[in-house]
């Protein structure tokens, strides 16, 4: 497949998750919401995760809006997120953040699934964050369910 070919095909995958985004909505007893937002594009996030006793992610959906790069990276984010791990969503995170940054090993690694189609979004530094605000969310999720954890620990629970 050609250069030009691909990008076609990922700008198109960025437009389906913006226009007809997965897992938007609220779940109904979510562990942890994380609100965060973009000042500088308008985007707004709230990422709502649950995650049983063994810090498996069980769901994770989002409500906001923004532009197409927020929107379409959360949507792509949570499809990811369903059954993996904390640390896997961690590693996820980290990953796609390297890929943000311009790693090249990172935009060929298959793990990331649909958000390599994001991976053209490196070359704009101003939209980086765009791309990342659903990934600050989730690790800020994550800090939050592991500190609920270790206090849980702490007081016999």
């Amino acid at each position: 497949m050609t250069q030009i070919a691909l990008s076609s095909l990922y700008q198109q995958l960025i437009l389906e998750h913006y226009r007809k985004p997965r897992n938007k909505g609220r779940l109904p007893a979510p562990t942890v919401v994380v609100h965060m937002n973009n000042p500088v594009c308008g985007d707004d996030i709230q990422l709502h995760l649950a995650v049983d006793a063994e810090q498996r992610v069980t769901a994770a959906t989002f409500l906001g809006h923004g532009c197409s790069i927020s929107q379409a990276s959360v949507s792509m984010m949570t499809v990811r997120l369903k059954g993996k791990t904390l640390d896997e969503a961690m590693a996820l995170a980290d990953r796609f953040t390297e890929m943000m940054h311009g790693s090249r090993e990172a935009a060929r690694d298959r793990a990331l699934g649909e958000l390599r189609a994001l991976q053209g979004v490196s070359k704009f530094p101003v939209r980086i964050k765009c791309a990342l605000l659903g990934f600050d969310a989730l690790q800020e999720a994550a800090k939050r369910v592991r500190a609920a954890s270790a206090a849980s620990e702490s007081d016999g629970g």
